[in-house]
Parts: C-alpha cells; sequence; structure tokens
C-alpha cells in the first residue's frame, strides 16, 4: 500500500506542473485512480477500511474489479459510501457476461448508480484469436450503442497478447480501427511494453480513446539494467503524461503496483523511486 502512495504522489505532481505550461493551459488534467484488484485482499478482509484508506492517501478515484463488500446489493448506498470520502469512482472490470441480455439492465442500472461512467471489459482471450477478434469488435459496438442512452461507455483494456501480429499490423490495432470512436482504449501501459511496444504510440496513434489508462511497470523479457518501478524502468513517463494530455484526452490515470523487485519492501520501493524524482525535475515542455 505504501508504495502506491508513493506512486499516486509522483503521479499528480508530474500532472500538476502541466498547468504551469503555456501550451497545455485549458487541458484537463486527468485525475488518478487506484484499480482495485491490486489491494483485493484488504479489500475482503475489511472493505469499508480500504477504501477509506486509500481516500486518505491521496486517491481521487477507485476502478472497481467486481467486489463490493457489504455494498454488494447497495449501490446508492456505495454511491453514498465513496461521497462521503471524496472519491469518485474512475471505472469497473467486467466480463461480456456481465453485459449480455440477461444481464445488461441489472449491471447498468447498478454501475449507474454508483456512478460509473466506464465499463471495460479487461480480458477475453478471443482478442488475439483472428476469427475471435471479429466477435469481439462486433460485441463492443453493439455494446457501445446500446450504452450511449445512459450517458456511459463501454471499453477493452488490454494485455501482451493483442499486440501479436494480425494483418499486417496487430490485434489492438485492429480493434482500434473496427470499433466505433466511443469505444474506450483502456491501454495498459505495462503490458504495452512487455510486449515490446511504446505506450506514448499508442496514445497518440488512437488520440481522443485513451480515456482511461493504466500505469503500471511491467518490464520486457531480456531487459537489462532496470527494475519495475517508476522512475527506473524503460518507459519515458514524463513524455508519455503530456501525451494523455494532450492526445488522449485521459480523464483518469489508473495505477496498479503489483510487483517488489529484488526483495525491496513496498517502503523501500518507494523511497528509491522518490530519490530517481527529486533528481530529475520534469521539463513538461512539449
Amino acid at each position: 500500500m505504501t508504495l502506491i502512495k508513493l506512486v499516486i504522489l509522483a503521479l499528480l505532481s508530474l500532472s500538476i506542473n502541466c498547468v504551469g505550461n503555456e501550451r497545455l493551459t485549458g487541458s484537463v488534467l486527468p485525475k488518478v485512480s487506484v484499480q482495485l484488484w491490486s489491494v483485493k485482499d484488504e479489500l475482503k478482509a475489511d472493505f469499508k477500511g480500504t477504501i477509506t484508506h486509500l481516500a486518505q492517501l491521496g486517491f481521487q478515484g477507485v476502478e472497481f474489479a467486481g467486489y463490493f463488500g457489504e455494498f454488494d446489493n447497495d449501490a446508492k448506498g456505495l454511491n453514498k459510501f465513496l461521497n462521503t470520502l471524496g472519491l469518485e469512482a474512475s471505472g469497473a472490470h467486467l466480463g461480456f457476461d456481465k453485459l449480455n441480455e440477461k444481464n445488461f439492465d441489472k449491471t447498468v442500472a447498478f454501475y449507474k448508480a454508483v456512478g460509473v461512467k466506464f465499463l471495460i471489459v479487461p480480458w477475453d482471450d478471443r482478442a488475439w484469436h483472428p476469427e475471435g477478434i471479429k466477435a469481439v469488435v462486433n460485441d463492443l459496438n453493439v455494446l457501445a450503442e446500446k450504452i450511449s442512452v445512459h450517458d456511459m461507455k463501454v471499453g477493452f483494456h488490454n494485455h501482451d497478447q493483442e499486440f501479436n501480429s494480425y494483418q499486417k499490423s496487430t490485434y489492438w490495432d485492429y480493434l482500434a480501427t473496427h470499433t466505433r470512436s466511443d469505444v474506450v482504449l483502456q491501454l495498459d501501459v505495462g503490458w504495452v511494453t512487455y510486449a515490446g511496444e511504446n505506450p506514448i504510440d499508442y496514445v497518440e496513434r488512437y488520440p481522443g480513446r485513451t480515456i482511461t489508462t493504466h500505469y503500471k511497470v511491467k518490464l520486457p523479457p531480456g531487459t537489462h539494467g532496470k527494475i519495475p518501478i517508476i522512475g527506473q524502468d524503460t518507459i519515458n513517463w514524463l513524455k508519455l503524461i503530456k501525451s494523455n494530455i494532450t492526445y488522449g484526452k485521459t480523464e483518469w490515470l489508473v495505477v496498479e503496483q503489483e510487483e517488489y523487485p529484488n526483495n525491496l519492501t513496498p517502503l523501500q520501493a518507494g523511497r528509491d523511486r522518490e530519490r530517481f524524482l527529486s533528481k530529475n525535475e520534469p521539463d513538461l515542455t512539449i
């Protein structure tokens, strides 16, 4: 939990520094959220206490991952609880099955009452199959139209397999170019990097689509001299944040922290990341 706190403070600092840049004046600075899957064990032990602690750490929102503790059947109560903490629901991860004909109305009603605007499918192994990807695209397009009347959006979250080659590009490119413009491309920058691609390229390639973006470090195989901590990895974070603001029109940076390298404790890992940032003042000039 401590490392997540330090990451959030770093990202908030970098984003806020953009305010003084004249060429970014008028841009909407993204808020910072946490993917609740990162603290799933803590949530199961104490849902309200964990969410309260996340608010105290400085998070502006939470992204749900299918667990709601004592609010499982009380969407309005969950919304009220978040409001008392000054938190927003930045989105939710859920499978296509939760949005099928049988479950669509119930699912949408629940998340709408919670205050969720972005419903993101986090995984579907059809998305890297030559024929399956076409079915995923169709499902997303149908759902995007259907859910638009509720002032909500549907989207898809990548792993590394979506960047396998397909039709002279990648499965992710196919999904991006064959879905409606209101389908959210929730780019997980860690998995993009792990696949050997540059996440900045994909934010800029599909402007206005990465409305929510997962900020996580996942080092590509064979990487040497780097560790999976922001500032000590392979991603140009300053340029990525600028790209998210300028091209992605990103509303939410969703933090995930899943690895603690070299037997570091969360506190030690966070300390090393802070030392890196303190020695590298951000130059946010575009």
